[in-house]
């Protein structure tokens, strides 16, 4: 279990302003299931979700940098949350999986040009002896505005998107899982991204800005 608790170039459980997070935000429980649920909630709420600040700058992905910024996507939220995790002595790691995003927004669907989510993150604690999978992206807000049940985490059973919305309609479908990983597979994780998306990578690519939920908004 030795490289689910160290430090990662992308999980860095030692960086200070992760550390701290990581220490105020465990609970006064010292159950790992209980800090896990209270780590999961800090990271799935505290940490906005916003796919349009995506980079391929591999800073980015960091853990820490999600922490700083207050908002981002899947994957970092997902290196952020295994970080803190291992700075609490849970081990954790990444997985990465393509899904099938229904409900995606229509500006979402022109950049992407796929309704195909490639490389999601999620989060995977080792508890009670298994590997538990967390999916702390989308915040209770943006769930609000999307007519989605949020995702909880219990530290027992595997929390992962849900194939129907409230109102019944087609939500998230799995499609490929790439597997799971001590640290990001950054030329995988990039490389997949490239096949997928290569308007994305070519060379006069416009730099990505946006807030998803002020996107939404005149939807409601």
């Amino acid at each position: 279990m030795r490289e689910y608790l160290e430090p990662g170039r992308f999980i860095d459980s030692d960086h200070p302003m992760l550390v701290e997070f990581a220490e105020r935000m465990r609970g006064s429980s010292r159950d790992p299931i209980e800090q896990a649920a209270s780590l999961y909630y800090a990271v799935r709420d505290g940490i906005r979700y916003n796919p349009y600040v995506f980079s391929r700058d591999p800073e980015t992905l960091k853990g820490s940098h999600a922490l700083s910024t207050g908002e981002s996507y899947c994957v970092p939220k997902a290196t952020l949350l295994a970080a803190c995790a291992r700075h609490c002595g849970i081990p954790a790691r990444i997985g990465l999986a393509d899904v099938r995003n229904h409900l995606s927004t229509p500006r979402l669907l022109e950049l992407l040009r796929s309704e195909v989510f490639a490389m999601h993150g999620y989060t995977e604690f080792y508890l009670e002896g298994r590997w538990v999978k967390a999916t702390p992206a989308f915040n209770l807000t943006l769930c609000k505005l999307f007519k989605v049940a949020p995702l909880d985490f219990d530290g027992r059973t595997d929390s992962v998107f849900h194939p129907f919305n409230q109102q019944g309609e087609r939500y998230m479908e799995y499609l490929v899982d790439h597997g799971q990983f001590a640290d990001l597979p950054e030329e995988l994780f990039f490389s997949h991204l490239a096949l997928c998306y290569p308007h994305l990578f070519a060379a006069d690519a416009p730099v990505v800005m946006g807030d998803l939920q002020a996107e939404v908004q005149p939807e409601l």
